[in-house]
């Protein structure tokens, strides 16, 4: 029963972790616009805006919702729940944490710690495209069914060069479980990170985290130049702010999936002498705080990005997808493998 409730309790926490940190990037990337731009950005809701997050997700709330006449209406109302859900869902597999022994047994600072953790990540978030693409179909708006058409065909051609770059790190740790590829970096002083043995493959991942989030500069699903508002178009109140929270969500999932596969998760340097120096729970605390930290960085590194790189064009974007970053992926994969070969 004790197990039961921490999972429960480590549920609701992931859960309203991850809305938090949604709701408090939009802020954060007005802020970070703002002062590349030489503006002030939000200060008007709160102490230098730090409520405007509140304020706009009540404004959300009590906007009119509308439905457009030729809309399909069930599948109108599926479409961003599904994307919701499919964001949330993610992040059940990612250890945030080492093991602690707690009512006198083990636990894991993971909901589920499932042997093919990387495989269920990929699954779920392919499923996420049906989220765009039945929100797209169902509004019965051509700018909108053009967004979700591009959103599915960029997905599906950078998720091949994703997985690929995933497989060589399969292949170096020998695991398709996240929770063994985070332990497996910790090495002796807490510094052996995939990214030092993948260079090219966590180059390949991160630009392919980007497509697969729709975010610059590869946000064409949505770009207000060509397409309204893309996808989305549509919509309005809260099933607006479900597709809008949902691609934060996506990026903080990201964020965290980069630093447990690349960046040693929890681990960092020097983590044994600070682990034998503290209480095992005040160490857990301090590991999940780093791993926090390592989130934080990536996320800022997507909004830097954004405000620094102009968007592709379509061809563009299909051209690096399938003739630079599936051809290199591959190349890496067979790099791995070879020298997985002479050191064996």
């Amino acid at each position: 029963m004790e197990l039961i409730i921490f999972k429960v309790g480590l549920i609701v926490t992931l859960f309203l972790l991850s809305l938090l940190i949604a709701a408090y990037s939009t802020y954060a990337e007005r802020k970070v616009a703002a002062f590349m731009q030489d503006r002030i950005g939000p200060n008007r809701a709160g102490p230098m805006g730090i409520l405007q997050p509140l304020a706009d997700g009540l404004k959300m709330f009590m906007k009119e919702e509308i439905i457009p006449q030729e809309a399909n209406r069930y599948l109108f109302i599926l479409g961003p729940a599904i994307s919701m859900a499919t964001a949330l869902m993610t992040s059940a597999v990612i250890p945030w944490g080492p093991d602690l022994n707690l009512f006198g047994q083990t636990v894991s600072l993971q909901v589920a710690d499932i042997n093919i953790g990387i495989l269920y990540v990929m699954g779920v978030v392919s499923l996420g495209i049906y989220g765009i693409m039945i929100g797209g179909w169902a509004s019965n708006n051509k700018y909108s069914l053009l967004g979700s058409i591009r959103a599915s065909t960029q997905m599906i051609s950078y998720e091949l060069a994703m997985g690929m770059s995933i497989v060589a790190v399969i292949m170096t740790t020998g695991s398709l479980s996240i929770g063994h590829m985070v332990s497996s970096q910790a090495g002796s002083t807490g510094m052996a990170w995939n990214v030092f043995y993948q260079p090219l493959g966590f180059i390949i991942f991160l630009i392919c985290a980007f497509a697969e989030t729709n975010r610059t500069p590869f946000d064409l699903p949505e770009c207000e130049t060509e397409l309204v508002g893309g996808y989305h178009t549509e919509y309005s109140s809260m099933k607006l702010g479900f597709y809008l929270f949902s691609e934060y969500v996506n990026m903080f999932i990201s964020s965290a999936i980069i630093a447990s596969l690349y960046f040693g998760g929890y681990n960092f340097p020097f983590m044994n002498i600070v682990q034998e120096n503290t209480g095992e729970i005040m160490f857990a605390i301090i590991c999940a705080v780093v791993f926090l930290i390592k989130i934080l960085f990536f996320i800022f590194f997507f909004m830097w990005v954004r405000w620094t790189i102009p968007r592709f064009r379509f061809d563009q974007l299909m051209n690096l997808g399938w003739k630079i970053l599936l051809p290199l992926s591959i190349l890496n994969m067979l790099i791995t493998g070879f020298f997985i070969l002479y050191n064996n």
